[in-house]
């Protein structure tokens, strides 16, 4: 039939036009591509950039003091710690370790940080450390079981949750749990300190060098300050208990004074 096209002469033909730039199917209706719109649409105006979202930094140190501020007694204080959750060692503790010995006593032994024993029983200086400081501190008349407060020593660490593989605490570590040793000592009203290492030098005096500082007396948190070797250190280095023993005696001679 004349006027038949079959399909690949449309074929061919379509793929003419589209060669010719044609886009689009003829509609029912001409087009004029010059005709200018009565009203030229407006640009949609570009959306307001949002304002960031501030979330406020949560200073740990300082949420360390209101919640040692408020505690009103040493039990409300082992609350706070308790409470507190800014400090990641706390998750990989058996136990908080706040301290031992009888409260009200006239000296105040501040550690480092719990170790294995002591994180497993919760009372600082248990292992073998701790067993020296209390053979220590008996030859001066000094116990952490003493009866009457004169002859009774307290004892707390810097940090109360125990560092992974008893690593030295880090310097904010320290400073977060400064302040609930402020509190502490407030709270048990020593009549001097006893500074075992480095760590509760760096934190009690802003000092380090325990080789340097044992055995001379300072001044921290208003009290007197006697600093000594850790008892761990003693362990390691027998020929050091001479002047361990050297400053147990000027310990003793500051109560009797």
């Amino acid at each position: 039939m004349d006027g038949v096209i079959d399909f690949w002469a449309a074929k061919a033909l379509l793929e003419w036009q589209i060669e010719l730039g044609a886009d689009e199917p003829i509609g029912d209706l001409p087009v004029n591509r010059y005709e200018i719109p009565a009203e030229t649409p407006k640009a949609r105006p570009a959306p307001e950039p949002m304002a960031p979202v501030v979330i406020p930094a949560v200073d740990p140190v300082a949420v360390a003091e209101r919640m040692a501020a408020a505690a009103r007694d040493l039990d409300a204080l082992s609350e706070a710690q308790r409470a507190f959750d800014h400090l990641d060692l706390k998750k990989g503790a058996r136990n908080l370790v706040f301290a031992d010995g009888i409260r009200g006593a006239r000296v105040m032994v501040i550690g480092e940080a719990p170790g294995r024993e002591e994180d497993i029983e919760g009372r600082p200086f248990v292992g073998k450390a701790g067993q020296l400081l209390d053979r220590m501190f008996a030859a001066i008349g000094l116990s952490r079981t003493a009866p009457a407060p004169d002859n009774a020593i307290y004892i707390t660490n810097v940090l109360p949750w125990r560092p992974p593989a008893n690593r030295t605490p880090e310097p904010a570590e320290i400073a977060m749990m400064l302040p609930f040793l402020k509190r502490h000592v407030e709270l048990a009203a020593p009549d001097l300190l006893v500074l075992m290492g480095n760590t509760p030098c760096q934190a009690v005096l802003g000092r380090q060098g325990i080789l340097r500082l044992r055995g001379q007396w300072a001044e921290g948190f208003g009290l007197p300050v006697m600093p000594m070797t850790h008892p761990a250190y003693l362990l390691r280095q027998g020929p050091a208990k001479r002047d361990a023993w050297s400053d147990l005696l000027e310990i003793r001679a500051r109560l009797q004074a």
